[in-house]
């Protein structure tokens, strides 16, 4: 049986533990040890955006980052981002839009969206171009992605300060 070595961290803003092998990729273990499906493993090797989730605030590619590493680390998935009354703006914004068709790739855009209107409230095409480089959707669902960060953007630079 392999080695187990156990981590805690704070997931979606809850203190959990869970018991990981060393080579336990993070989007494997919020799978199987949360039941967290919303970053999802696709290509294996950090290249579709799948799998994104923030590790103490910057985003990673799941399938790539160990689990080990995110011992004492602050964990947000798709999950965390909105509840099923009140959804994030980039969420909602994607809905409007119809920034999806199967929706597979589409919980890995909204992060990366939402971190791009954390670090510039404001893109320009070329931001989002950059930003969503490391995201594919096979769909090819781009220009609806493209109106629903516009979307999303122009909601929270009209929303009133927290």
């Amino acid at each position: 049986m392999a080695q187990r070595l156990t981590i805690r961290f704070t997931l979606n803003g809850r203190k959990v533990s869970a018991e990981v092998r060393p080579d336990e990729p993070l989007v494997e273990m919020l799978e199987y040890r949360f039941d967290l499906r919303g970053a999802r493993e696709s290509c294996g090797q950090g290249l579709c955006g799948c799998c994104t989730v923030y590790v103490d605030s910057k985003p990673v590619s799941g399938c790539l980052f160990l689990a080990v590493r995110a011992d004492g680390a602050r964990i947000d998935t798709i999950e965390g981002l909105g509840n099923r009354d009140t959804l994030d703006p980039v969420q909602q914004a994607f809905i409007d839009a119809g920034a999806f068709q199967c929706g597979f790739c589409t919980p890995g855009f909204i992060m990366m969206v939402r971190q791009l209107l954390n670090d510039i409230p404001n893109p320009s095409e070329d931001d989002v171009k950059h930003y969503l480089i490391g995201n594919l959707c096979r769909c090819s669902a781009y220009p609806e992605i493209l109106e629903a960060v516009k979307l999303a953007a122009s909601r929270l630079s009209a929303a009133p300060a927290r």
